[in-house]
């Protein structure tokens, strides 16, 4: 309050003072709220989540080994029900086989009938019938072989599989080598626990955010891990 407004007071002009009082108050302009730059992807409502807690569930290495353990796996039980396939069109060729072998000479048979015989019309129509069976058998036959085909190359491409799985383990032992070479880097001559502690906020400091004891042991373990 001004000495204007306290004189005002003592001789008794308050509606004045109130007037004056409800003016400044409308001048005041409401603080602008301080705007906060997350990583792309997180905002208000996930910056808690920034960055990652190093669970197994975040753990890049963890991860892509269960990518490859995984995808091995599956891969292998692939391979079983395509060799289980291609097992069982090998049989069922065998078997039209005997089936077109026994076709052909019913119809060797029945020619010969239908030439010496001409007049009998069972004859006749026995051989049309029989050639009939016999190209069905036929292209059945081809679409087994096809078929079979077809399953090779399945095969020949889930070898790809394993060339992927082999870069994956390549990434892996290039991560760990440079994670060991980190921490050897890092590395020094006392031991955490011979070392004074840390001051948790220096004069200076543009926050007042303290970081805990439990909050840098936390720290430090995730890096030994």
């Amino acid at each position: 309050m001004t000495q204007e407004e306290l004189d005002a007071l003592m001789n008794g002009d308050m509606d004045e003072v109130d007037n004056d009082f409800v003016e400044e108050k409308k001048e005041v302009k409401p603080a602008q709220e301080k705007t906060v730059a997350y990583p792309d992807g997180y905002s208000d409502s996930t910056a808690h989540q920034w960055p990652l807690p190093a669970t197994d569930e975040n753990k890049m290495v963890h991860q892509l080994d269960d990518v490859t353990k995984e995808s091995e796996e599956k891969a292998s039980e692939i391979f079983d029900i395509i060799e289980t396939i291609s097992s069982d069109l090998m049989d069922k060729e065998e078997n039209l086989q005997r089936v077109i072998n026994t076709l052909s000479a019913n119809v060797a048979l029945f020619t010969l009938l239908t030439t010496k015989f001409p007049e009998v019309q069972a004859f006749s129509t026995g051989l049309t019938q029989n050639e009939e069976a016999l190209e069905d058998g036929n292209i059945c036959m081809e679409t087994l072989q096809d078929s079979g085909a077809a399953i090779m190359n399945v095969m020949d491409i889930m070898q790809y599989q394993d060339i992927h799985r082999q870069k994956i383990e390549r990434v892996i032992n290039v991560m760990r080598a440079l994670s060991k070479y980190m921490n050897r880097l890092f590395e020094g001559k006392i031991d955490d626990h011979k070392r004074v502690s840390s001051a948790t906020h220096i004069a200076g400091d543009t926050h007042n955010d303290l970081a805990s004891t439990d909050d840098i042991e936390a720290l430090l373990a995730q890096f030994g891990q």
